[in-house]
């Protein structure tokens, strides 16, 4: 998994007392209805490894939902109020793709497991991504990244707000369509047009920025679904609330089909939405049904989070 996700591999530390906001500070948010909704996937491109399936009718109430991720200008918001400190800056590193690395920048020894294109840099933040080589980037809509599941919740309870379910992250994503791969249709691409931000090239030496970016592109970037949601696929990862499970939301019953909640404990979060490092050569979870995880006080460059309400 280490691919998609790499991890600090370390336990997580105590964390600072945040207070909460007024409801809905932040981006701008869009009401999704509540209904019954068809969840999952089954199709041939599906991991069952990673618990994708069965196919399945869940009742979501009605929510509100940021319309694009939380970007660098909204986080630093907040910790201008709060004087936060992320897990990346606390522990003193954090995971850089190596292909956005400078000449020179020094990088410490990987945990056991980690692919060899992830590099764990000193340094490296939500206002260095990239390391402090490569300087402070000037990206404020781009979505904030480096931040840990710790992170998000923080910033979301700051914004009077929390983390979206798993359910309710893939009922935004769908957009009010029924089965499909994408909230476009079935094709990654149509007619050479790209309708999110995934590699594209040769993975993972190669990637070719055909859309105009190398890495993140602003959270405003592409079309948006038929909820007018940005970017629920591509992109950068997105945290959700739910302990990771591959087996936990198969069997019917209330707790499962009524919005779910996810397993009361675990050892990882659920991440959802793929990220601008997947490739159809080595990681399609870019679809709306893929789902993996990573621990809640990890950090990479392509991890965010929005929240709901």
């Amino acid at each position: 998994m280490s691919c998609c996700t790499p991890s600090r591999g370390a336990g997580p530390r105590p964390r600072e007392d945040v207070p909460q906001g007024p409801p809905g500070l932040g981006a701008d948010m869009l009401e999704i209805p509540g209904g019954v909704y068809q969840l999952g996937g089954d199709g041939p491109e599906c991991i069952v490894a990673d618990g994708e399936g069965p196919v399945r009718a869940v009742q979501v109430d009605s929510f509100l939902i940021d319309i694009t991720t939380v970007t660098n200008r909204q986080f630093s918001g907040f910790v201008a109020q709060t004087g936060y400190v992320t897990d990346a800056e606390h522990f003193g590193w954090s995971f850089v793709f190596e292909g956005l690395l400078a000449p020179g920048t020094e990088c410490l020894a990987l945990p056991p497991g980690t692919t060899p294109w992830w590099r764990a840099v000193p340094g490296a933040h939500w206002r260095q991504p990239c390391g402090p080589a490569a300087g402070r980037l000037a990206l404020p809509d781009h979505p904030v990244v480096h931040v840990s599941w710790h992170d998000a919740c923080a910033f979301a309870r700051w914004a009077g707000k929390r983390l979206p379910t798993e359910a309710q992250w893939e009922v935004a994503a769908r957009g009010a369509t029924v089965g499909q791969t994408f909230p476009w249709g079935e094709a990654l691409e149509e007619g050479g047009r790209r309708h999110c931000n995934v590699w594209q090239g040769e993975f993972p030496h190669a990637d070719r920025g055909a859309d105009g970016f190398t890495g993140t592109t602003p959270a405003l970037g592409f079309e948006a679904n038929g909820y007018g949601l940005f970017n629920m696929l591509g992109n950068v990862w997105e945290w959700c609330a739910d302990w990771w499970s591959v087996d936990w939301h198969r069997p019917a019953s209330p707790a499962t089909r009524l919005n779910p909640l996810g397993p009361q404990a675990g050892q990882a979060k659920v991440i959802r939405g793929g990220s601008w490092l997947c490739h159809a050569s080595y990681c399609n979870r870019y679809r709306l049904s893929a789902r993996t995880h990573n621990t809640p006080h990890s950090s990479t460059g392509h991890m965010g989070f929005r929240c709901v309400l």
